[in-house]
């Protein structure tokens, strides 16, 4: 399993939502703060990101900027056109590679640079207009690749940070991988060194130097989130979902998701419902 696409199916929570915009007079909108992430890509015209939480940034045609926190933040202009977006994701238990990202995500319109990205940026601004069959699905595949291409590229552009190095690095990436194809399996430290070819010290070593935790550790966190996102989601018994995640007993699975969450399964899943 691919573990940035991984990450973002157990942690995205409801729809996404897409719109293009244009003002021909100068303008000024405020964004309040938003449980998810969300994006603006500049098609036309001049504008500028001011927030308190970075210093403001002024937009190019074709730059994009995502806000993987939510942050709260304005957006100024002049004579533009913009295609806007969010995502909702679940902030109970953000993973460690997503909340290691700043505040704001500048990706400026570099000839050349990330040409995925490009591609599905210019699909999906066509797609929010069109009145065409199928054009829900289409726009909700197109933001899905277009939320994994602005991470892909931020971490292109950012090799020295540790998740982009977690991601590069063959032991520890090899792991990653090892952990998300097959999360319920009794992993051992021994064991995923054996998988990825390196020895037990130096798998131990470097996970918690990149991932900053150690593979255990790991192991069970997100153990405990897939068994979140499923109590949330659906209806299957707690044995059922207690299997998934590498528990035979309801009973041992129940104890370690309390101890993270600080209430039971049964719990957890009436106060999601409500």
């Amino acid at each position: 399993m691919d573990v940035v696409s991984d990450v973002i199916t157990v942690l995205r929570t409801g729809r996404s939502s897409s719109n293009r915009t244009s003002v021909d007079a100068r303008w000024q909108v405020p964004f309040e703060a938003y449980e998810g992430a969300g994006f603006h890509i500049l098609l036309r015209g001049t504008c500028s990101l001011i927030s308190d939480v970075a210093d403001p940034v002024r937009l190019g045609v074709g730059d994009v900027v995502l806000l993987p926190h939510g942050s709260a933040h304005g957006l100024a202009g002049d004579g533009t056109e913009l295609l806007c977006g969010k995502y909702r994701l679940d902030r109970s238990r953000p993973h460690p590679l997503l909340s290691g990202l700043p505040e704001i995500i500048h990706l400026p319109a570099t000839v050349g640079r990330h040409p995925e990205l490009r591609a599905a940026i210019d699909l999906l601004g066509t797609e929010v207009e069109a009145d065409r069959s199928g054009r829900d699905a289409v726009v909700s595949g197109l933001l899905d690749l277009l939320l994994v291409y602005m991470l892909r590229a931020w971490l292109e552009d950012n090799p020295t940070a540790c998740w982009s190095q977690a991601l590069s690095d063959p032991a520890v990436a090899g792991a990653l991988r090892a952990i998300h194809d097959d999360p319920a399996r009794p992993w051992t430290v021994p064991e995923l060194a054996a998988a990825v070819g390196h020895s037990r010290a130096t798998l131990a070593r470097r996970f918690v130097a990149l991932v900053g935790q150690p593979p255990m550790a790991y192991l069970t966190w997100w153990r405990m989130t897939r068994a979140a996102r499923l109590l949330r989601d659906s209806d299957a018994p707690l044995s059922a979902i207690a299997r998934q995640v590498g528990y035979e007993s309801p009973f041992a699975f129940s104890h370690a998701f309390k101890r993270l969450f600080g209430q039971s399964p049964n719990q957890y899943r009436l106060s999601e419902v409500s």
